[in-house]
């Protein structure tokens, strides 16, 4: 048995200790004290120790740039679905789509991964290429949340307090949080010449053994937040695979911008990384945006109940998707492949959408249902 079918195996049993673990851990706060575990412990202490192991260059910045740009591009692709599904763009459905559909959450859904299968190299690169994202996702979905809002109460003519400490609250509790805390740390000791090496020894012991805590826990993890509501599952699992094939083939792109010698690594991570989870942060905007309109019942800017729908299914969809490019080998280095894939997602989710336009433009259909119309009338 090949080592990567190994740890897929290993990865699946993990999974599977989660899913009978839901039993013992069932309410909100316990759930977000193993997130908070992960976040702000295990996963800051492995990204810590990837980019102290590598050597700064200048092209790193081109990371964040490049992820960013995935971002806008996932954002365009989201606008597209919107239109071929015949979803009103003005409504609350179709701006949670827009919100959720291109953010990332690479922590939980792409880094554990990275590490087990592609080296902390490639860890160290992906959490560069994640301080683009997280501009994104952080500042510029909450002001683009923000402008809704303020744009559904100027056509209701509402009179509300506007407050702009708000973003400022945002912009410090992006320095805060741990991971970007640890990126800084990290990029500062580099410049100075400082590695991991130049660490106590008990300060190296304790960061490493805090940094093996992270895969077992996101997979345990994983396994206990796997929820399958009814309800629009058919709908959001067409959005889940427009999204991924859509990244797939930017993923293509990337891939035919770089050099011929490229390392493999390199190239799975192009196509690794926009794979990941949609981003909790969305939400926690739309959030924000539903205690405004608290005091004013007709607006409505998000569904948060669809909102989660997508974020239950996008974990678990995303999770398997990474692990199977992971466990492949080089297989997903190959643009032809990456190509026929993403097209097939697309086709995918546009096979439903197909079938509706064909059922109202087909004159027996339409004569069936007229007439079962009729009777039920008589």
């Amino acid at each position: 048995m090949g080592i990567a079918l190994q740890k897929t195996f290993v990865f699946i049993v993990l999974i599977g200790i989660g899913i009978l673990l839901k039993s013992k851990i069932q309410t909100k706060e316990e759930m977000k004290g193993v997130k908070a575990l992960i976040l702000n412990i295990a996963l800051p202490a492995t990204i810590f120790i990837a980019l102290l192991k590598i050597e700064i260059k200048p092209a790193l910045i081109l990371l964040p740039i490049l992820a960013l740009a995935v971002n806008i591009l996932l954002w365009l692709g989201s606008k597209l679905f919107i239109k071929i599904a015949q979803l009103n763009p003005d409504s609350p459905r179709s701006r949670t789509f827009q919100l959720l559909i291109p953010s990332f959450a690479p922590g939980l859904s792409c880094f554990p991964f990275i590490t087990e299968f592609l080296g902390e190299e490639s860890l160290a690169m992906a959490a560069f290429a994640d301080v683009g994202n997280k501009i994104f996702v952080l500042i510029i979905l909450y002001v683009v949340s923000m402008h809704w809002y303020y744009q559904l109460v100027a056509k209701q003519r509402l009179k509300i307090d506007r407050n702009n400490s708000r973003l400022k609250d945002l912009g410090l509790s992006l320095l805060r949080e741990p991971i970007n805390m640890v990126l800084l740390i990290a990029i500062l000791m580099l410049c100075f010449g400082f590695n991991l090496q130049s660490l106590p020894i008990f300060l190296q012991d304790s960061i490493g053994r805090m940094s093996v805590l992270m895969t077992p826990m996101v997979l345990i993890f994983i396994g206990i937040a796997v929820k399958l509501r009814k309800g629009e599952i058919g709908l959001i699992l067409q959005a889940l695979l427009w999204r991924s094939g859509f990244a797939f083939l930017i993923s293509v792109i990337i891939l035919f911008c770089l050099p011929a010698d490229t390392p493999l690594f390199i190239k799975l991570l192009a196509v690794i990384f926009p794979q990941s989870a949609c981003s909790f942060w969305p939400f926690a905007h739309m959030t924000a945006v539903e205690t405004l309109e608290l005091d004013q019942p007709a607006l409505q800017t998000f569904e948060l109940d669809f909102a989660l729908n997508i974020l239950a299914l996008s974990l678990p969809f995303s999770t398997i998707l990474v692990l199977g490019i992971c466990s492949s080998g080089d297989l997903f280095a190959n643009t032809a492949v990456i190509s026929g894939v993403g097209l097939f997602f697309i086709s995918l989710s546009l096979l439903p959408l197909l079938w509706k336009i064909k059922t109202n433009n087909d004159p027996a259909i339409r004569f069936e249902e007229v007439g079962t119309f009729s009777k039920e009338s008589n």
